[in-house]
């Protein structure tokens, strides 16, 4: 979503008129969430996608006499089975696809857009408000900044969850979207295996901080696709970074001995997800070593997923990323309901 912000303020000032398409919740169904959106212009489709296939054909072109138009408008389909997969639907009926057009050189969503890029830079949890009533108009929401580019009733204050939510209010109608989670993955170690997972959650819009005890691993150019890198010392993870509910944890030192004073560390944080790299042998030394150490309890591993990863006889760096990801993909997605 970022991007898309980008590329609407940019297409604004060029002097475009342009289409967001939206997938919106009904009541008996719940969108995709990521990539449910996408920008249309009078050239076609320019970014995102609602999941392809005939229903996103039909949006295209719908879209086109929203130009034409110049005003937004929702539509319902009624979808078919195959329908349904392809939006990547959670239940059949019809879905509803809000068509917010927007006017070039619209100066209160560039003002929007811009603010867009500064809340996305502050890396808190934001949310795009999008008002389906009153012709259509958007807005954001942090808990830091409240509501902005958008007078909202209060009470839409309690719609701000990880799942979207359409919720209507004094008459009127909004859908809600979690659009950045102050979540990150926090990478322990930037060896060959970190290397080759950052891009990969970047890629898959995971936000990454890479960290290590060593000057020439810890190496902005090494991760150009992570948000941060930064030398730290292992035994003290506080005195470096502060780990929320919504972070993510992947260890990957240099050994077996920074390895278990990292996950001992990890185990005490409120962290979402902790993953550890290691044979079964290796993790079974350290699981010993933490209770006599540390006074852990068996219980207290069952939030530890170690081997990392999802279990696809991964071998090579680049193998071993592909299943980290695919684990931490699967995860947000059980996280947001999608």
């Amino acid at each position: 979503m970022k991007m898309m912000f980008q590329t609407i303020a940019q297409r604004l000032r060029a002097g475009e008129d342009l289409v967001l398409v939206t997938v919106v919740a009904s009541s008996g169904s719940t969108p995709r969430g990521a990539g449910s959106r996408m920008l249309i212009s009078k050239t076609g489709r320019i970014c995102g996608t609602i999941g392809g296939g005939a229903v996103e054909y039909r949006s295209e072109q719908l879209a086109q006499e929203v130009l034409q138009s110049r005003k937004s408008r929702e539509q319902s389909f009624l979808l078919t089975k195959n329908d349904v997969q392809d939006l990547g639907m959670i239940c059949g009926g019809d879905v509803q696809v809000f068509f917010h057009f927007l006017a070039a050189g619209d100066e209160r969503v560039l003002a929007l857009a811009e603010a867009a890029e500064a809340l996305f830079a502050e890396g808190h949890d934001l949310w795009l408000v999008s008002e389906l009533s009153a012709g259509g108009r958007l807005g954001l929401y942090s808990r830091e900044r409240g509501f902005v580019g958008l007078d909202v009733p209060e009470a839409l204050r309690d719609a701000m969850r990880r799942r979207p939510v359409r919720e209507e209010l004094d008459g009127r109608d909004f859908y809600v979207e979690q659009i950045q989670s102050s979540g990150r993955v926090l990478v322990f170690g930037c060896g060959h295996v970190a290397q080759a997972l950052v891009p990969v959650l970047a890629g898959v819009g995971f936000r990454c901080v890479a960290m290590d005890d060593r000057a020439e691993f810890a190496r902005k150019d090494l991760f150009p696709d992570a948000e941060d890198v930064r030398l730290i010392d292992f035994t003290n993870l506080a005195a470096s970074v502060t780990i929320t509910p919504e972070d993510y944890i992947c260890v990957m030192t240099r050994g077996h001995a920074f390895d278990a004073v990292v996950q001992a560390q990890a185990m005490m944080s409120p962290a979402c997800y902790i993953g550890v790299i290691g044979s079964r042998r290796k993790i079974a030394g350290v699981t010993a070593r933490l209770k006599e150490e540390y006074g852990f309890a068996d219980a207290e591993f069952d939030r530890v997923t170690s081997p990392i990863g999802l279990a696809i006889r991964a071998e090579t760096p680049e193998e071993i990323a592909i299943s980290i990801a695919a684990q931490l993909i699967a995860l947000r997605a059980e996280r947001t309901g999608r």
